[in-house]
């Protein structure tokens, strides 16, 4: 009897243990399980590009691509003024925003290699800054929306059939007035009586220089000021095109030109040595040393340049919808110390022409 008490004792804890065993595998399985599916219900209902939120929800996040064909101030600043206004309306780098920036350094090689890259990779959008880079982009991305900033010409760079109206996937932010080269040429006649020649020191290269050279030409000849082109293919050229120019031209002009305002600081030095009036394309230069232009700010240019990303990204809009946008704040900027260095008096007559005097006469 204790024998038989004592098997049927073990036999009870033995199957008691069993139960315990199969009910502990039960649950780490459903653990398991559970984890499992709930991932993937995550992985397969929220959308890629999707950042889940501490609170359980879920805010759209985006990637862009931005390709820059070198860095000078005016692109620099535009690619600033375009990730403010992205910021502004709540996209934010390093939160909801992915930025892949691409520097070709004014290398036509790299310039293809940086679109091609771009065309390789999902991007919810693309920035192509100045006309080269534009021109590359465009060519090759054409499932992704693409916007341009500081291109002088979309149409002569064909980047659009239309200004009003663009058609397919390109649209973007014209960095040039027409009326801001007329304006200039208008103010280097009436105020520099003696000027009789501008030499434009240009990459022909560049459609967006070729263009804005061939304006200010027919702006001068208007006056019965000629214009002499001193030629450059890239930026280590620049000061040997300004000093040919010496003797030959009463003022300097150039326009917006990467390769030349790459080299900016050349020309400046060659002007003051000279007492050669220097006029730009730009505020920058200004900034840096060139007497006058007709400009704006590139900041807001690249400003103008994020809100029409935004409208795509946030509201849903297509390139074709939105118009090509142009510079809309031009005035006179002035460089009273560049003045001085070329040899200019400045008149109060001069002075008037600024609308903003506070922010445009710099001293």
């Amino acid at each position: 009897m204790r024998r038989a008490g004592y098997l049927l004792l073990i036999g009870l804890l033995a199957v008691m243990l069993a139960a315990c065993g199969q009910g502990k595998n039960d649950n780490a399985g459903g653990n398991a399980g559970g984890n499992s599916n709930a991932s993937g219900g995550t992985n397969a209902e929220q959308p890629a590009g999707n950042a889940e939120q501490p609170d359980g929800g879920a805010e759209q996040s985006f990637r862009i691509a931005i390709s820059q064909y070198v860095e000078h101030p005016s692109l620099d600043a535009t690619r600033e003024g375009f990730i403010a206004a992205l910021k502004d309306a709540g996209l934010e780098e390093g939160v909801n925003l992915t930025i892949d920036y691409n520097n070709a350094q004014a290398d036509s090689t790299n310039n293809l290699s940086i679109a091609q890259k771009i065309a390789a990779d999902k991007n919810d959008l693309v920035l192509a800054i100045a006309t080269p880079s534009a021109q590359s982009v465009a060519q090759m991305v054409k499932d992704t929306p693409v916007l341009f900033a500081a291109v002088t010409d979309p149409l002569a760079a064909k980047l659009v059939d239309s200004m009003e109206a663009p058609s397919g996937n390109v649209t973007g932010a014209s960095d040039t007035n027409p009326a801001a080269v007329q304006q200039l040429m208008d103010f280097i006649a009436e105020h520099f009586p003696d000027v009789k020649t501008v030499g434009i020191i240009i990459n022909e290269g560049e459609t967006n220089a070729v263009v804005m050279a061939e304006n200010a030409e027919q702006q001068l000849a208007k006056h019965g000021i000629q214009a002499v082109r001193a030629a450059v293919a890239n930026t280590s050229e620049v000061k040997q095109a300004a000093e040919s120019l010496v003797g030959r031209a009463d003022a300097f002009f150039i326009t917006l030109d990467n390769t030349v305002v790459s080299g900016v600081d050349a020309v400046i030095q060659v002007a003051n040595e000279n007492d050669i009036p220097f006029f730009s394309s730009d505020r920058d230069t200004v900034e840096r040393g060139a007497f006058a232009t007709v400009g704006f700010k590139y900041f807001d240019h690249g400003y103008q340049a994020g809100q029409m990303a935004v409208e795509i990204l946030k509201n849903g809009k297509k390139p074709s919808e939105l118009a090509v946008t142009l510079p809309d704040k031009l005035d006179f900027i002035l460089n009273l110390k560049a003045a001085a260095e070329q040899g200019i008096d400045v008149t109060d007559e001069m002075k008037a022409v600024v609308q903003d005097p506070a922010n445009n006469i710099i001293e």
